[in-house]
């Protein structure tokens, strides 16, 4: 097949595109924002075109001849940047691609978004129709896109599947460097009591599952949920991950709220003045709830099947931090 992949420079799109070319055998195209962005993965070999989802002229000349679209770009959490900047990416900019696929002929897009759509889930595991609680403009504007995408893509008769991943973990991420390193290191405090879920995919997985969503037929107007096949507690993924790493489980721990409250002080500081808070309401918010979600409607239409375990994954993370010098 012949596809397109936004976001190919951050983690998921890049694992995305390297995936579909050497696993799959499709031919990739990237669009990505600077030359210089784009310069390893043309010194690969992949088609790469300088623009941004908020260029029609570019994604007109990124979606031509392609059968699939899959659009991974996208704005996550920031500081100081303006609401209108999360929506130009997150929501507009997602309605001008699916415009400009469909008038290249493009067969169908597949849109990431995320379960955070479904924010704290009260009754886990839960589904795709799980009621959309979004809590931050992150994930506000993912809601608006999924709304937008739906809208573009019916008025512009195309395809369109959505897939909401979980947390995404694996070789090349860092987002997570602060659970499994600190866990490594031994340098992992530990919010409350543990008992929370919590929900991982590894990105090998998650790629496998975004291709079954731009080729199963019967995907089209579908939303899915992709996630991997094991959801623990909090407290179990730490000591998976210190077994794994081969060091004891962190024994400290503190009680949530006074760290919650410092964090939003944190956030009063700094927000002014557009600066990242040493520390933040949302890092504690990692501690207190629960995301445990059901994959059955992927498994049963789209064949969708998880293989990499929670302490494979982990490992190959460890090792690659350890390879880089983040442990």
């Amino acid at each position: 097949m012949k596809v397109l992949v936004t976001g190919a420079t951050g983690f998921t799109g890049g694992h995305l595109a390297r995936r579909l070319r050497h696993h799959h055998g499709d031919t990739v195209a990237v669009l990505v924002r600077t030359p210089e962005k784009g310069a390893v993965l043309a010194a690969e070999g992949f088609r790469v075109v300088v623009g941004d989802l908020s260029n029609p002229a570019s994604l007109a000349s990124a979606c031509a001849g392609m059968d699939v679209v899959y659009n991974i770009a996208a704005l996550y959490r920031t500081a100081g940047l303006p609401h209108s900047t999360y929506r130009a990416a997150n929501a507009t900019g997602v309605t001008l691609l699916i415009e400009a696929a469909a008038a290249a002929g493009v067969r169908r897009v597949v849109h990431c978004s995320t379960v955070g759509v479904h924010g704290d889930i009260e009754h886990p595991p839960a589904n795709e129709d799980a009621p959309l609680r979004p809590g931050d403009i992150y994930q506000v504007t993912k809601v608006e896109g999924e709304h937008m995408a739906r809208e573009a893509a019916a008025a512009a008769k195309i395809e369109l599947v959505i897939a909401r991943p979980t947390g995404i973990y694996g070789p090349g991420d860092r987002r997570l460097l602060k659970l499994f390193g600190g866990v490594a290191r031994g340098r992992f405090v530990l919010l409350g009591d543990g008992e929370i879920f919590y929900h991982l995919t590894y990105v090998d997985d998650l790629c496998d599952g975004f291709r079954l969503c731009g080729t199963v037929p019967g995907a089209a107007g579908r939303t899915y949920i992709l996630a991997g096949g094991e959801v623990t507690t909090l407290k179990t993924l730490i000591a998976i991950t210190a077994s794994v790493a081969g060091v004891r489980p962190p024994r400290l721990r503190l009680p949530v709220w006074p760290v919650w409250l410092a964090g939003a002080a944190c956030e009063a500081i700094c927000a002014p003045f557009g600066i990242e808070p040493p520390l933040y309401r949302r890092r504690v918010d990692f501690f207190t709830k629960s995301r445990a979600f059901d994959i059955s409607r992927a498994k049963i239409e789209l064949g969708f099947a998880p293989s990499v375990s929670l302490r494979d994954g982990i490992g190959r993370t460890l090792e690659w931090y350890r390879a880089h010098g983040w442990i």
